[in-house]
C-alpha cells in the first residue's frame, strides 16, 4: 500500500507530492499524459508562491529561468504603479511560462523520492475504512491510504466522489499562444496601445526567444474546450479586434480559457481529497489559478503527512478545507471583479474610472496588490495578536535569514528571547531557532510549515497549546 496517492502531475500535483516527501511519507503521482504539455497556461508566479519557492530553497532556480517585474497596471490594466512598501523581500512578479514551472517542480519532487506513473488514467475510486482502492483504464488497482485530486477542472476524481462543483458555466473564450511575428516592435506597440483604449483584455508581448505572447478574445466559446485552437482562429480574431494579424506564424503552443467560475461544494470526502483546478476554476485575470493551487498543495502537505504518520492532531487535516475554501472563494468572487473591468461597456468603463481614482488614495493600491499577490491573506486561527494567522515574511536574522531555515517543511519557533522551552517536547518537527531579528513584532513567533504565524508572544502556556494544536502530542 502507498502512503498517497495524487491524481495529476500539474504544478498543484508535484508541489504536493514534494510536500510530503519532506516528512518521509510514500507518494506515487499518477499523470493521464505520456508527455508533459508544452501549452503555456500560466504566465508567471506571485509574491507568496515566490516566498514559498525560496522557503524550500528553489528560488534561485527559478529566477534563473524568468524575468522579473514590477508591473504598472497590475490591476486590469489600471493605471497605478506598482507598489514600493509591499510586506515582503519579493516585490515583483516572476514572469516563467508554466512549462518551465512544471519542470522544475517534477525535478524538485524526484529528488525528494516521489514516484510518478505517467499514461495512468483513473477510472474508479473504491475508499473504505483504511485506505483507498485506484483502479486504473487497464483495470489494474492499486491501493493508497489516502488521494488527493490534483487533475484540473474536470476532475476525475470529483466526479467520482459525486461533489458539487457549482457556479458560472463559460459565457466568453480567449485564446492564447506563443508565436513568432512579422510585424516590427514599434509597429506592434502602437497598435497595442490604440486597441487597448477599450480593449484590456487583448495583449502582444515578447516571451523571448523570438516569440511573442498573444491574448486575444474568441469568437465564440468552443464546443470542444479541450481542443487547442488553431493559428488560423488567432488570425481571424486578431484581423478582428486590431485591424492586423500582425502577421503571426510558427506557433509554439496554442492554448484556450474561459471565463466559467466553479468551487467544489467540499474538499475531502473520507481518505480522498481534491486540491488546485479540481477544487475550483476561475477566469485568469490576474494570474492568480496556478498560485493558488501552489498555496493549496504546501497548506495540505504538511497536515497530511501528520495524518499519515499519526502525528496529527484532531482536526488538522479538516483545517485544509476551512482555511483554503475561503481562500479560493475570495479568488473567484476577485476575477470575477476583474473580468468585469475588462468590459467595453459603458457600465464596467464608469466602474474602472472609479476604481482608478480610488487607486491614487495611497493604501487602496497596495492592498489590491497584496490581495492578488497572496500576500494579503490571513486564516482565522481564533484569539490572539494581529500576527497570528497571518504568512511571515523574510527576514535578516543574527545569522542568515528566516527562509533559510524552512527548507525542511517543518515548524519553527523564532525565539528572541532565547528563554522559551516547552518546544523541546516537539524537536522531532519543529526547529528552534534563537536569534534576534529587528523584522519581528514579538518577543517569539511559531511558524507553521506553511509559513503562517501559529502563536505569538512569549507565554508558556500559550506556545504549549499552539504546538499541541498544529504539530500533535510531543514527545515522551
Amino acid at each position: 500500500m502507498t502512503d498517497v496517492i495524487i491524481v495529476g502531475g500539474g504544478p498543484t500535483g508535484m508541489m504536493l507530492a514534494a510536500e510530503l516527501r519532506l516528512h518521509g511519507v510514500e507518494v506515487l503521482v499518477l499523470e493521464r499524459d505520456l508527455e508533459p504539455t508544452r501549452q503555456v497556461r500560466a504566465l508567471g508566479l506571485h509574491v507568496r508562491s515566490i516566498e514559498l519557492m525560496d522557503q524550500r530553497g528553489l528560488l534561485e532556480e527559478f529566477l534563473a529561468h524568468g524575468t522579473q517585474h514590477r508591473m504598472a497596471g497590475f490591476i486590469a490594466g489600471i493605471d497605478a504603479p506598482w507598489p514600493d512598501d509591499l510586506d515582503t523581500a519579493h516585490g515583483y512578479v516572476l514572469g516563467i511560462p508554466q512549462p518551465v514551472t512544471d519542470r522544475l517542480l517534477t525535478e524538485h519532487a524526484l529528488r525528494l523520492g516521489a514516484r510518478v506513473q505517467r499514461g495512468a488514467e483513473v477510472a474508479a475510486l473504491a475508499p473504505d475504512a483504511t485506505g483507498v482502492d485506484v483502479t486504473l483504464g487497464d483495470g489494474s488497482v492499486l491501493r493508497a491510504r489516502f488521494v488527493v485530486g490534483c487533475d484540473g477542472g474536470r476532475s476525475t476524481v470529483r466526479r467520482l466522489l459525486g461533489i458539487a462543483f457549482d457556479g458560472e458555466a463559460a459565457t466568453a473564450e480567449w485564446l492564447l499562444g506563443e508565436m513568432r511575428v512579422t510585424a516590427s516592435a514599434e509597429d506592434i506597440a502602437a497598435t497595442m496601445a490604440e486597441v487597448r483604449r477599450v480593449h484590456h483584455d487583448f495583449g502582444l508581448g515578447s516571451s523571448g526567444d523570438g516569440f511573442y505572447r498573444v491574448l486575444v478574445r474568441a469568437a465564440a466559446v468552443a464546443e470542444d474546450r479541450a481542443a487547442p485552437p488553431t493559428l488560423a482562429e488567432v488570425t481571424q480574431q486578431l484581423q478582428a479586434y486590431a485591424g492586423t494579424d500582425f502577421g503571426v506564424h510558427d506557433p509554439r503552443s496554442l492554448s484556450r480559457f474561459t471565463n466559467a467560475t466553479r468551487l467544489a461544494d467540499r474538499y475531502r470526502v473520507g481518505r480522498v481529497l481534491l486540491a488546485g483546478d479540481a477544487a475550483h476554476v476561475h477566469p485568469p485575470q490576474g494570474g492568480q489559478g496556478l498560485n493558488l493551487g501552489i498555496q493549496d498543495a504546501v497548506n495540505l502537505g504538511w497536515k497530511l503527512a501528520a495524518e499519515v504518520t499519526g502525528r496529527a492532531s484532531v482536526g488538522l487535516l479538516d483545517s485544509y478545507e476551512s482555511e483554503r475554501r475561503p481562500v479560493a472563494a475570495d479568488v473567484l468572487a476577485t476575477t470575477r471583479a476583474l473580468g468585469e473591468l475588462q468590459s467595453a461597456d459603458p457600465g464596467p468603463r464608469a466602474v474602472r474610472g472609479l476604481l482608478t481614482e480610488l487607486m491614487s488614495v495611497d493604501g487602496v493600491n497596495r492592498h489590491l496588490v497584496e490581495k492578488i499577490t497572496g500576500i494579503g491573506i490571513r486564516y482565522d486561527l481564533g484569539p490572539g495578536p494581529d500576527l497570528v494567522g497571518r504568512r511571515m515574511r523574510d527576514v535578516p536574522l543574527g545569522r542568515g535569514r528566516l527562509y533559510e531555515h524552512m527548507r525542511r517543511g517543518r515548524g519553527l519557533l523564532l525565539d528572541r528571547t532565547g528563554r522559551l522551552t516547552a518546544v523541546a517536547g516537539w524537536a522531532d518537527r519543529v526547529d528552534h531557532v534563537r536569534q534576534h531579528s529587528d523584522g519581528v513584532d514579538a518577543a517569539a513567533v511559531l511558524l507553521r510549515p506553511d509559513g503562517y504565524i501559529a502563536w505569538a508572544g512569549e507565554d508558556e502556556a500559550g506556545l504549549t497549546s499552539a504546538l499541541e494544536r498544529w504539530f500533535g502530542a510531543p514527545l515522551s
